[in-house]
């Protein structure tokens, strides 16, 4: 291949004229098919004088390893790279990447993760000898390389390192490599430089990626151990080289020597927290783990704790710059020291200083946020309700140390308080124009944090609340300062839980709230919103704002288009639940406005996607995504409360239907399942489908073609309802029958549907044989075929999948036993059918599945000698043994269906409590109990997260091992979520009918079939008759107190 044709063409993709450009990229594209394509690009990377053409060069480079390295059914149509390449490509990698500038070695370290990924150590053997090398010369470059290929290699080992095999290879690299590293690191941790700070900071990355998942036996050496943690602290303790403070502080933080001083914080935090805390370790750990986590807790963690409280002071003094994450780090560091008794010890006389000194400013408002206040208020207030996304915000790691404090050493919180304290009553004091708003501010954010605790059970301290939010809450809802009104309504909203004994205190609060929602400030109002919300749930509150609910409406559907916070969408889905009689006259106009501010953000989501590459797509789509869902919500909710108003509900459907249109259209797949609930809603409250209705049926047919199978079981509600309510149409309008056996077909023919997916399907097809009975005979045939096709080629292993799939057959032998026997008889299916089912007949525990399989039965039963298949006619006796197993076991599924209803609609007491966790004992609530005399607060706390982490790993290693076999777990009542004509039969009677009719009209066939029962089962066939003659009997007295008479 042309080295000079492939560096003109690279060259013309940077020309200003986008026609040379798309010439030369389609030329590219051509080139990049043949073979020693990707050794021309190393030859212009290595060779290549015009420095332009490197970064351009590695990209295509980059993109013709990820696409060809492997096969990938990613890019099934791109001709693979041939391995003879392979190999003369991996041997010149590694040298070509020691000699490339940064920008360039950034990409090829990429191509080596790809190929590693895909080639070691199978067929790359040389790669870690390589590595190491590279890592002992004394060139600056190969040893920054040499760094790179180790970190590469212990990426690709981070999630190969549960296999055993693996493990093992890997320990022996780290054996191998780590003792250098380490003395690496010793000589970068002392320099200055910029590329000092890169080395290190890969260095320290790679021992993150290496102890990932586990820290081998070498790594545990307490010599070892040591060295590592030493050259950590080191780093954290390193007063910041003078290039990496030239930046403005959010460029500082991704300085290489801030990176390196992030690992090193990260590294020491989880070595404690993962392996390091004798109380955190999982069950059953190994001696050496035994061994390592207490020599770490005994000798190392209190080092940590030492270094990190001195760079804190520091911080308080001034004398030092802190990133974020060093920040964050050392406060998740200090959260850990709560619990374990001895870290405890060490941590407690510092609290004082570290509550007012490090917690309370990092909780303050910034300069930076008091502008964005004024200035940008969607970002701050996105940043303020969603903080929680931001794992390395300080203050959210302040936030979850104060809870953390407080909840398990609770005689913290009085401390805590009286410093609260302190500052809201030196705010109170101050004249007008010296107030620390700020500090303000700062103190009803700590407190609020810490209402669970306050608020909960035995709490001594529960009952001043209400004191506290009148004198230094109330006013502040009147606030000069915009952004201590918003921490006013913010307050009583993490209050929600108080119990209010003066109720017009309550009614000053839904003053204040309301006069906030008309706050000049954005998140002032949005902030009065959200308070609003919990407060509906006193009385005095629901009555008073029952007159306003309209404009309150109003004034929420404004907000939602004023800013795009999702949790506004959950208070106006409040409102219309609980204020759905004051809502009903405005629910077409409410209804309106939902749409339009639903179509306004899915224009502007579709709109910004195109602007976007896939990377920023993806964030973007989940914040409008989120507010988007929100809004459909409420509007699902809307027209539950319209079930009463038919007329109501089908002037919405008109106005919902562009709603369901853009969505399906467009194929927002995160906003399918509330669409599809909001058809289901329609066309559930209105028990019948409208016109309009039918349009939004033949959007879902051809959005399901259009790619949106895997969305079937979203789609399965509204899909009954179509067949139940719609069941004249149907049969008017034969095409969407068709359209209906299609999806059906369509699970099943398509390869990469899966059984649970398939279950979908199969209900889809019971509620049409169900519905349509003795109508749809031209689809019956082939849902017998499908279903059979499966159980009679394949071992189902699970068993959901066999059950429903049987259940199709048996729904067609309850739609037309004589056209089903046909069709299994034509395929030779007959014998292996009935064999399947009635060996498998204790596992249909459902009551739904008990019913189908007693009424397919009496439809056999109901069938003449000469119409049984002579292939089954031996084993016809057994229809009445497998009616005896059903009836006996159906009053225990009856009951047991009973309690799940039980379970799933048991309504909650209407008591709001915390629970018990937030439960003060009698020595935490006495306030002046002696501190160091107590036992309580010396001793260690149970971790929660820990027994949380090893609930979750029994799970998985559960999980493991079933994963393949067959699952022994029934089909609960829940899985029978959708209501069918089968729940008006009365197995009893249905089968005392045919029983009693056949021996009648058929004595000899009776005879035949009841010959074969035991004592036992022709007992309970006579009970079961008898229980029927006795329902009809109560069924005929009741009637005439139905129609009024007597």
């Amino acid at each position: 291949m042309d080295v000079a044709t492939i560096r003109t063409c690279i060259a013309a993709t940077l020309d200003a004229d986008a026609d040379v450009r798309r010439t030369a990229e389609a030329q590219l594209k051509q080139a990049e098919e043949h073979a020693g394509f990707t050794e021309v690009l190393l030859d212009l990377i290595q060779n290549e004088q015009d420095t332009a053409l490197h970064l351009p060069t590695v990209i295509y480079l980059k993109n013709r390893v990820n696409r060809a390295w492997d096969v990938s059914r990613h890019y099934p149509n791109v001709q693979p790279i041939a391995d003879e390449e392979k190999a003369r490509f991996r041997e010149r990698l590694l040298p070509i990447l020691a000699g490339s500038q940064s920008r360039v070695r950034h990409q090829l370290v990429q191509i080596l993760q790809r190929i590693l990924h895909f080639d070691f150590p199978e067929r790359w053997p040389a790669f870690v000898d390589t590595t190491v090398q590279l890592l002992n010369t004394n060139d600056a470059r190969s040893v920054l390389a040499g760094l790179q290929c180790l970190l590469a290699l212990c990426r690709a080992y981070r999630y190969k390192s549960n296999d055993p095999d693996h493990r093992v290879d890997f320990d022996k690299i780290t054996e191998a490599s780590f003792p250098r590293l380490l003395t690496i690191c010793g000589e970068l941790v002392n320099q200055e430089s910029e590329e000092a700070g890169e080395m290190l900071h890969i260095a320290l990355k790679t021992y993150k990626h290496a102890t990932w998942i586990e820290v081998c036996d070498f790594l545990r050496e307490p010599s070892v151990n040591l060295g590592w943690c030493t050259i950590f602290l080191q780093t954290v303790s390193k007063t910041p080289p003078a290039c990496s403070m030239q930046d403005d502080p959010p460029e500082r933080e991704h300085h290489h020597w801030w990176k390196a001083k992030k690992w090193a914080y990260f590294n020491l935090n989880r070595l404690y927290i993962r392996h390091g805390n004798p109380d955190a370790l999982m069950d059953k750990p190994t001696k050496i783990q035994e061994r390592f986590a207490k020599d770490f807790a005994a000798h190392v963690a209190p080092e940590i704790l030492k270094h990190y409280l001195q760079e804190i002071e520091k911080w308080v003094a001034k004398t030092v710059w802190l990133s974020r994450p060093a920040l964050s780090y050392t406060i998740v560091f200090l959260d850990e020291c709560v619990r374990p008794k001895d870290m405890w010890a060490h941590l407690q006389p510092h609290l004082p200083n570290l509550v007012a000194h490090l917690m309370f400013p990092i909780l303050c408002l910034t300069e930076e946020d008091v502008e964005e206040f004024e200035d940008q208020p969607d970002e701050y207030l996105h940043r303020k309700l969603n903080f929680y996304e931001e794992v390395s915000a300080p203050d959210v790691s302040a936030t979850n140390f104060l809870v953390t404090l407080t909840k398990t050493r609770r005689k913290q919180t009085f401390d805590i308080l009286k410093f609260v304290n302190e500052v809201v009553t030196q705010y109170e004091q101050a004249p007008e124009g010296q107030k620390n708003h700020i500090g303000k501010e700062g103190a009803l954010r700590m407190i609020g944090t810490l209402a669970p605790v306050i608020l909960g059970k035995k709490s001594p301290i529960a009952d001043q609340v209400e004191y506290f939010l009148v004198r230094y809450v109330f006013p502040d809802f009147t606030s000069s300062q915009g952004f201590l009104r918003a921490r006013a309504c913010d307050t009583v909203e993490k209050f929600e839980q108080l119990d209010f004994k003066d109720q017009n205190n309550l009614l000053t609060i839904y003053r204040h709230i309301l006069d906030c929602m008309a706050d000049p400030k954005l998140p002032v109002r949005v902030t009065a919103a959200l308070a609003l919300q919990p407060l509906i749930r006193h009385e005095i509150i629901r009555t008073s704002m029952q007159q306003g609910i309209p404009q309150i409406m109003q004034q929420l559907l404004k907000l939602a288009n004023e800013a795009d916070i999702d949790a506004l969408a959950n208070v106006m889905e409040d409102f219309v639940e609980v204020f759905a009689h004051e809502l009903t006259p405005f629910a077409v106009a409410l209804s309106e406005q939902l749409r339009d501010t639903y179509l306004r953000i899915v224009r502007e989501l579709l709109e910004n996607n195109e602007k976007r590459d896939d990377d920023e797509q993806a964030d973007y789509l989940d914040d409008k995504s989120i507010t988007a869902l929100g809004v459909l919500q409420t509007i699902g909710t809307l027209i539950l409360t319209l079930e009463s108003t038919p007329d109501v509900l089908l002037h919405i459907e008109g106005v919902l239907m562009p709603v369901i249109q853009v969505t399906l259209e467009n194929k927002l797949y995160d906003l399918f399942n509330e669409v599809f609930e909001i058809v289901d809603s329609c066309t559930f409250a209105a028990k019948q489908i409208s016109p309009t209705m039918w349009q939004a049926f033949e959007l879902i047919h051809r959005c399901f073609k259009a790619g949106a199978e895997l969305y079937l079981e979203d789609m399965l509600p509204a899909l009954d309802n179509f067949v139940q309510f719609g069941a004249q149409q149907l049969l008017q309008n034969r095409e969407y029958i068709t359209a209906l056996f299609s999806m059906v077909s369509d699970m099943f023919n398509d390869e990469k549907v899966g059984g649970v997916d398939r279950i979908c399907a199969c209900k889809l097809a019971e509620t049409m044989m169900l519905n349509l009975r003795g109508q749809i005979d031209e689809v019956v045939h082939g849902f017998v075929n499908l279903a059979m096709g499966v159980l009679n080629t394949e071992q189902v292993k699970v068993k959901s999948y066999r059950i429903h799939l049987m259940e199709v057959v048996i729904n067609a032998i309850y739609y037309n036993p004589i056209l089903t026997l046909q069709v299994l008889e034509s395929m030779g299916w007959t014998n292996k059918f009935f064999s399947l089912w009635f060996s498998n007949m204790e596992t249909f525990t459902r009551v739904h599945d008990k019913k189908l399989c007693i009424l397919a039965i009496v439809a056999l039963l109901g069938l003449r000698p000469d119409q049984v298949p002579a292939s089954v006619a031996v084993g016809w006796p057994r229809l009445l043994q497998g009616i005896a197993i059903l009836f006996s076991t159906l009053p225990t599924a009856i009951a047991n269906r009973e309690e799940a209803l039980k379970d799933d609609f048991r309504l909650e007491s209407g008591e709001y409590a915390y629970d018990d966790e937030g439960q003060w004992n009698d020595d935490e609530a006495d306030w002046d109990a002696d501190e160091d005399g107590g036992d309580e607060e010396a001793d260690n706390v149970k971790d929660e997260s820990t027994a949380y982490l090893q609930f979750l790993n029994e799970e998985a290693q559960k999980f493991e091992t079933a994963t393949g076999s067959q699952s022994d777990e029934e089909l609960g009542e829940e899985s029978v979520l959708l209501e069918t004509v089968l729940d008006k039969v009365n197995p009893y009677q249905a089968f005392s009918g045919t029983f009693m009719k056949l021996q009648q009209e058929q004595p000899d066939f009776y005879g035949s079939l009841t010959a074969h029962l035991t004592p036992e089962q022709q007992a309970l066939i006579t009970t079961v008759c008898q229980q029927a003659e006795a329902m009809g009997v109560l069924e005929q007295a009741a009637a005439p107190a139905i129609n009024g008479t007597s």
